[in-house]
């Protein structure tokens, strides 16, 4: 523990046993403040993600138990059953207004892990009008303003709108902490949030290294044959996945005889139209979520890990898959745009290569050149494993993090006082 121990709650949607997307760095950030001495609760919601639906079958409204020294208060709140705009603000109202009217125990910091934008916004009001008013920080994993122009979701005054909310929750809190340095660059030119509260922590790698063993069992397991070049995207389905592309490249696949197999592995708002559009390709393989076990291995069986965005996503997100990918010593294909933060992730790690996310026959020719060379996948993997080990630390992450949290807990003490 760097200083005195404080009282933490942790607001966000996604937490464990949920093990993709933003529920893994969320957990591990609650447990590793409560590592440290700190006391930790987190508000959350069921499971849902990336399968949204709720996978634990409970019937309440509200749950708690204890997780890692974490005290974990789970709320009911609407899961969208397709992709829509409605659905997804839905699904934050209901879990905002959970968080607007429950007990919080007076914490010293709260800590808003955005998405979801609109529980951050009632949030955020609730802790500013609170009689013990405490440090509030926003940790931001994708920016909304951005992400409803780039999906095409929202345009013209209803984007406008967006960010105009989206501004104004971040520049109301005491810090915010991004993932990305082109994160911190779009706050403070485009959102008008002071740079001087805005800190950036990368996301880190939180699974092991793949163990070739495991990982050439669940290669034969799924009879995949050792000629045969796997490409392997695993991780949510949904829109800005834009996976289209690769149903594509695997038809191109099909009618060239290429030893390729395409693997989805995951699930999604997508996954059910995606397997209807690749019906009948050989060459397209679709697995479900795997534990965290497993997951590594499956990583470890491919031969080409793969990230896929839709074109014109360039600075919403940072694929959170990365981290893993890097570090499982296997070269990434990244079908995305060349001016997006992805690609710049790409380049400099050094790990991989990129091509249009909208050219299927690139995205298969690059594919079968990375699975076939076997000298340049070597070196793009180990370029993955150094890049992950000098940049994507566990503990350099956490140690931001508690300073962060313990910084903007003494500046609202120095406020009061």
């Amino acid at each position: 523990m760097i200083g005195r121990a404080v009282h933490l709650a942790v607001l966000g949607i996604n937490y464990a046993p949920e093990s993709t997307g933003i529920a893994p760095y969320t957990t591990e950030l609650a447990a590793g403040m409560a590592a440290r001495g700190h006391r930790v609760q987190v508000l959350t919601g069921f499971p849902h993600y990336p399968q949204w639906r709720r996978i634990d079958g409970g019937e309440g409204l509200r749950a708690e138990e204890p997780i890692d020294q974490v005290t974990v208060r789970r709320f009911r709140h609407h899961v969208p059953s397709r992709a829509s705009t409605l659905g997804r603000v839905v699904m934050e109202t209901t879990f905002g207004l959970q968080l607007l009217t429950t007990r919080w125990n007076r914490p010293d910091v709260v800590i808003c892990v955005t998405p979801p934008l609109v529980a951050a916004a009632l949030s955020v009001a609730r802790a500013r009008l609170s009689s013990k008013r405490p440090s509030i920080g926003i940790v931001v994993h994708d920016l909304y303003g951005h992400g409803v122009v780039e999906t095409g979701t929202m345009s013209g005054m209803s984007a406008s709108a967006v960010r105009a909310v989206e501004s104004t929750v971040l520049r109301t809190a005491d810090g915010v902490a991004v993932i990305h340095d082109g994160f911190a660059d779009i706050l403070a030119n485009d959102l008008s949030v002071d740079r001087r509260r805005i800190r950036t922590i990368r996301n880190w790698n939180h699974v092991a290294r793949p163990d070739p063993a495991a990982s050439a069992r669940f290669r034969a397991a799924h009879g995949w044959d050792p000629d045969d070049v796997v490409v392997m995207h695993a991780g949510n389905m949904g829109i800005k996945q834009g996976l289209d592309n690769v149903v594509a490249a695997a038809w191109l696949a099909d009618r060239q005889r290429c030893r390729v197999r395409f693997v989805l592995l995951g699930d999604g708002n997508q996954r059910a139209r995606l397997e209807a559009a690749g019906a009948g390709i050989v060459a397209l393989q679709f697995l479900p979520p795997v534990s965290e076990a497993e997951f590594t291995s499956a990583l470890g069986a491919a031969d080409v890990l793969l990230v896929n965005e839709l074109p014109g996503i360039t600075q919403m997100a940072v694929p959170s898959k990365l981290t893993s990918y890097f570090n499982s010593g296997k070269p990434v294909l990244a079908a995305t745009d060349a001016d997006g933060f992805t690609a710049m992730e790409i380049a400099g790690s050094g790990a991989g290569i990129r091509v249009p996310g909208d050219r299927p026959d690139l995205l298969l020719r690059e594919a079968l050149r990375l699975g076939t060379d076997r000298a340049l996948a070597a070196r793009m993997g180990e370029a993955g494993r150094r890049y992950c080990a000098a940049y994507l630390s566990a503990d350099d992450a956490l140690d931001r993090y508690e300073q962060w949290i313990l910084d903007m807990e003494r500046a609202r003490h120095r406020v009061e006082a």
